[in-house]
């Protein structure tokens, strides 16, 4: 049992980290935390241990993950009314770097898109606010707005996405007691009694850790 648990450990480890590449996505302008989720669904299901993920985990996921993505829209909303962008200046901001994270995605290693989604921004919003007749110093200072939004956005929803990893790692980690941060607010993690814990699995497990090790 004392070579599963080390083998368990080694997977669960790999698995954590294969999520915080997923996680670096969303600075790509790739839906991370989304993906990151969908990654953790499918460990919940295909686990051949029962799972410590209940309907608490999930609400409380689902909840930061949606948050992240109203705080990118709203950040970058604000900032350009803040800056003197319009509201169809501001549509036009929302609308460029959509497109502009699109058409640069497959550009350098896929941070074309990030670059994209900050240019864009500006673009579109400066252009729909020329197009609503401002002189191009007023449409610049706007669409300067719009970028410096988009940039928080993105900052505020990686944030969110470390959080989602943290809090999964806090739930699936075999000894979360000793992990270096605690979240007393979260409902406490009910462990994998050793017998609930199938043979063929134990295992299979158990030459992967005496092979690493």
């Amino acid at each position: 049992m004392e070579v599963f648990a080390m083998g368990w450990t080694l997977l669960i480890g790999a698995f954590l980290f294969v999520l915080g590449i997923v996680l670096l996505l969303s600075v790509f302008g790739l839906p991370g935390n989304w993906l990151m989720l969908i990654l953790v669904a499918v460990y919940h299901f295909v686990l051949p241990v029962p799972s410590t993920l209940g309907i608490g985990y999930w609400l409380i996921v689902l909840g930061i993950a949606i948050l992240g993505e109203v705080l990118e829209f709203l950040l970058q909303v604000k900032q350009a009314k803040k800056y003197g962008s319009s509201n169809t200046g501001t549509v036009g901001g929302v609308i460029g770097a959509i497109a502009g994270a699109i058409l640069l995605a497959p550009f350098f290693f896929g941070i074309g898109a990030f670059i994209g989604a900050l240019l864009g921004a500006w673009t579109g919003c400066f252009l729909f606010e020329l197009l609503r007749g401002q002189d191009t110093k007023t449409a610049a200072r706007a669409a300067l707005g719009a970028m410096f939004g988009r940039f928080l956005g993105t900052v505020c929803k990686l944030a969110c996405g470390v959080i989602i990893w943290a809090v999964t790692m806090h739930y699936i980690w075999p000894d979360p007691e000793h992990l270096p941060f605690d979240f007393p607010w979260l409902p406490d993690v009910v462990p994998v009694p050793p017998q609930a814990v199938p043979p063929d699995v134990s295992s299979v497990l158990g030459p992967v850790a005496s092979l690493i090790a």
